[in-house]
């Protein structure tokens, strides 16, 4: 496996991982690791727990600050500030595909601009924070870096 430097990406995250195998794997699309001459960990199940977390703190925030709003709207709220256009752009902002370890053929099709892939690793860096950390500071990271002050929980 290549190795890389992925302090400029902490620094954009905000948050410096103790364990950088956690962040390496955040990073790994299975085509990388499909290609991989050993067995290498990728990002499918920290994108699965980084989602569930993701939708914990939003849902949290949302019936924190929005106590006259119905289950329905409160649903749609969340739906909209955690679609895979939301969290791409957030992904494109923090400059996340730079650092993405992708098969040769994901990287001739430029998976690394692709919304999907971005999406996904942005939820697997959620997932792979909180393992290295706690609720609160995966919270702190969604909070600050997720979401600006035009959004709205």
């Amino acid at each position: 496996m290549k190795k890389n430097n992925f302090k400029p990406l902490e620094k954009q995250l905000g948050y410096t991982f103790k364990d950088k195998q956690l962040l390496t794997t955040a990073l790994t699309h299975k085509t990388y690791a499909f290609e991989a001459q050993t067995p290498v960990e990728y990002n499918d199940r920290l994108e699965f727990l980084g989602d569930s977390i993701l939708n914990l703190i939003i849902t949290e925030k949302l019936y924190q600050s929005n106590q006259y709003f119905s289950e329905g709207e409160l649903t749609r709220r969340r739906a909209q500030s955690v679609n895979n256009n939301v969290l791409a752009d957030v992904a494109t902002r923090l400059n996340i595909g730079t650092y993405l370890l992708l098969g040769k053929g994901e990287q001739k099709q430029e998976g690394a601009k692709n919304r999907t892939n971005l999406a996904n690793t942005l939820e697997a860096l959620i997932g792979a924070i909180y393992l290295d950390s706690d609720l609160d500071t995966v919270k702190s990271f969604i909070v600050k870096k997720m979401y600006t002050k035009e959004s709205k929980f």
